[in-house]
């Protein structure tokens, strides 16, 4: 017995050894694509004349690279659920520099993406090939959600939501929990390194005095339920999206092509680009002025489109414009602050699109305050309720299809 439990815990620290050079060079590797992608939005923003026609030949030049070098790596974050349900025992290093080269043209030539999936696959190809060279039992699956949380945290440097979302995000329902010690150690040096590095976190105090009363409640029913039905709608629509322009433009050079046309004239024609890049312009806005109430429908199916088209970056930043947005339009009907409904939304949309309880209320948090932790796991779990168990990540497993 004491053998046993001294094996077991000798494995995970050792692992969790193993997850301090993980999360410093995932933070480094971090910072230099989140610089580079905050110079190129500042560039597309003041050119956007520019470049935003341009976006087709951009996704011709993405999708040639991705034919003519990347074998399997243009399967993206695929691979990376691949590798954590035991699919798949290898991810291409190449997946990194391209998953990169991609989102920057896609931001540079104004498409409506985000980041995060990149920083995911950054961090877990690096992990997953170093668990390669680790004799230990269940190294891979560890070290791969140890990765994970530190391409997150890198980015977004909230390490705590960024160790929930990797350790709950491959099933729904189950965390990973061997992983937690190994993924925090992780998730801590990353963020570190990529704040050393001059990439900066994204915060703000609330200064709204909420307190709670009987009619809050069902003003925080409302917002919950309206997140959680954004989050899942979300996700259909992208999965639905993606399956017809395959099935009417089989050609995939053809289909990029002509969605980037259509979506660079549509851009320009909807204020010049408002809806271009991560969101965080619209972010902005919803704690500030200038936002209007269709700006979450409109960033909504700009990044149905980009992504859908095949433009490489990730959902979660827009989803956080779209929900800020959203909470910031829905305040005012329900009588709430927009700063504080647009904090909500920030974190239940998101939630309600990947499909996740916990990491949702805390990045609500760690960027906002965990006086308001409360708050955001009411309307959080209302969305992850109401998200009609739908998904951005196709792979992401039920408790049922593991039979349990």
């Amino acid at each position: 017995m004491l053998k046993r439990l001294f094996v077991q815990y000798r494995d995970i620290l050792l692992i969790t050894l193993i997850a301090v050079p993980i999360g410093v060079a995932v933070g480094a590797v971090d910072a230099l694509f989140g610089r580079v992608l905050l110079w190129i939005t500042d560039v597309r923003t003041e050119h956007i004349y520019w470049f935003l026609p341009f976006l087709g030949l951009a996704g011709v030049v993405i999708l040639w690279c991705y034919l003519k070098f990347g074998g399997r790596s243009s399967k993206g974050m695929t691979l990376i659920f691949e590798a954590g349900h035991g699919a798949s025992d290898t991810i291409p290093l190449r997946l990194v520099p391209l998953s990169m080269f991609g989102t920057w043209l896609t931001h540079l030539f104004g498409g409506s993406a985000g980041r995060e999936g990149v920083a995911i696959q950054i961090g877990g190809t690096i992990a997953h090939r170093v668990s390669a060279r680790v004799p230990l039992q269940n190294s891979g699956k560890l070290l791969l959600v140890t990765g994970m949380a530190a391409g997150f945290a890198g980015l977004f440097r909230t390490p705590i939501a960024a160790t929930f979302f990797a350790i709950e995000v491959f099933t729904v329902g189950v965390l990973e929990h061997k992983a937690i010690l190994p993924a925090l150690a992780a998730s801590f040096t990353a963020s570190f390194v990529s704040g050393l590095c001059g990439l900066e976190k994204f915060s703000f105090a609330l200064t709204d005095n909420i307190v709670f009363t009987w009619a809050l409640i069902p003003q925080l029913l409302l917002l919950g339920v309206a997140f959680g039905v954004t989050g899942g709608l979300f996700s259909l629509s992208l999965r639905k999206t993606k399956d017809l322009l395959a099935k009417r433009l089989q050609n995939p050079i053809l289909r990029i092509f002509l969605s980037g046309i259509a979506i660079s004239c549509f851009s320009l024609l909807c204020w010049g680009g408002r809806y271009s890049g991560l969101g965080t312009n619209l972010i902005s806005m919803s704690f500030g002025q200038g936002i209007y109430s269709w700006d979450f429908a409109l960033k909504f199916l700009f990044t149905i489109a980009t992504l859908s088209a095949g433009f490489q970056g990730g959902e979660v930043t827009p989803l956080f414009a779209i929900g800020a947005s959203l909470g910031a339009a829905l305040a005012p009907l329900i009588g709430l602050p927009p700063a504080f409904a647009a904090a909500l939304g920030y974190a239940a949309v998101f939630g309600g699109a990947t499909n996740t309880l916990i990491a949702p209320m805390l990045i609500g948090a760690e960027v906002f305050g965990f006086a308001y932790l409360p708050y955001f796991a009411a309307v959080c779990a209302l969305a992850y309720v109401f998200n009609g168990d739908l998904s951005i990540y196709p792979l992401q497993k039920r408790k049922a299809d593991d039979g349990i």
